[in-house]
């Protein structure tokens, strides 16, 4: 977990190994492990021989009044709150790469606070499968974005099957640190670090969108053990164009519900799942708008073969940019995309509105 205000005492903990552990002796199978980071021949050993070999590596983060992992072979430096950096803590390129030149069918299990730069290993021929657990839970590893209703040792059920996962990234995950719109100043001239926000609404999967970057995963990626099928879009409704009456994100004619966009899913494989469909808007030029805007998303849950209608509602505030001059939010006059897809880069249906 992160420190400072906003961390926890867990009621209890029941950590992979374990849960790994008792899964395999049920299932009349054996594991053999390596707890350090740093000691890359046992873990090698360890990998060597063995049908499937899982690395779990972290990054980490909190507050500022808390230096940690400050002598940690000097690589850390000491994290004052944030991350020095995006890359793996504890040598975890190293180990990951370890384990795979051992093991063909190697897994890595990534807890992180955020996006960590994956291009040392993801490439890996022997690294088939990524696990992307974000900050552990009382059931170690429990993905925020899975089903309320699921309980259990979470990494443990994904990966022998048991549940189907359907989380996704909250963030993009480049490829390179300099993808990102913001880099982090290590050095300043002053005691007091002036910052501009040139980067605008253009921050995250906006930054990548506008300028045609591919992320190594994309914002709202994730995998599922069944595949999914989007047919038959529909969009209806108006939004009686212009500015709204007042200056106030609170007014109601912002919020009122007045697009109607349909379209249908269907569980196209053999396993049980929820999909996770996104609606992005792409807003006329005169905006000024990101390429696409996520507006909207559900859970929906499909047996094999089942199909159902998902309908998501868009207001005038989904629509609008913030006019400077009259002090207004504006609906702009013209042609409003609509895409529904699977993440901010797998777009499966396309249509259109104008105003």
């Amino acid at each position: 977990m992160g420190w400072g205000s906003g961390t926890a005492e867990f009621p209890y903990l029941i950590n992979p190994l374990d849960a790994i552990t008792t899964k395999a002796k049920a299932a009349g199978t054996s594991v053999s492990s390596s707890l350090s980071d740093t000691d890359l021949n046992a873990a090698a050993n360890v990998a060597a021989g063995k049908d499937v070999a899982i690395v779990f590596i972290t990054a980490d983060s909190g507050e500022g009044y808390l230096t940690v992992e400050a002598s940690w072979k000097r690589l850390e430096s000491g994290n004052a709150g944030d991350r020095n950096n995006l890359q793996a803590w504890h040598g975890g390129d190293a180990l990951v790469a370890k384990v795979a030149s051992m093991n063909s069918k190697t897994i890595v299990v990534v807890n992180s606070v955020g996006p960590i730069v994956m291009e040392p290993w993801i490439n890996h021929a022997n690294v088939t499968a990524v696990v992307w657990s974000g900050l552990p839970g009382q059931e170690a590893e429990e993905d925020e974005l899975l089903s309320e209703s699921y309980l259990g040792n979470a990494v443990t059920d994904v990966l022998y099957g048991v549940y189907n996962p359907s989380g996704r990234l909250p963030y993009t995950i480049g490829k390179s640190v300099t993808d990102y719109s913001a880099q982090v100043i290590y050095n300043s001239n002053g005691p007091i670090l002036q910052l501009p926000y040139n980067d605008g609404i253009f921050v995250d999967y906006r930054h990548f969108d506008k300028n045609n970057i591919a992320p190594r995963f994309e914002f709202g990626f994730g995998l599922s053990y069944t595949t999914f099928q989007y047919s038959a879009l529909s969009i209806s409704g108006s939004t009686a164009g212009g500015s709204a009456p007042t200056g106030s994100a609170l007014d109601p004619w912002l919020h009122t519900k007045v697009i109607t966009v349909t379209f249908t899913i269907k569980n196209s494989g053999s396993v049980a799942g929820h999909e996770i469909p996104q609606l992005y808007t792409a807003l006329p030029a005169s905006a000024n708008a990101a390429p696409k805007n996520l507006k909207g998303f559900d859970s929906i849950y499909l047996t094999p073969g089942q199909s159902k209608t998902v309908t998501l509602k868009l207001s005038r505030y989904d629509l609008s940019f913030w006019n400077v001059v009259p002090q207004r939010w504006q609906v702009p006059i013209g042609t409003h995309g609509i895409s529904i897809g699977a993440s901010s880069r797998d777009i499966r249906l396309t249509g259109s509105f104008t105003v």
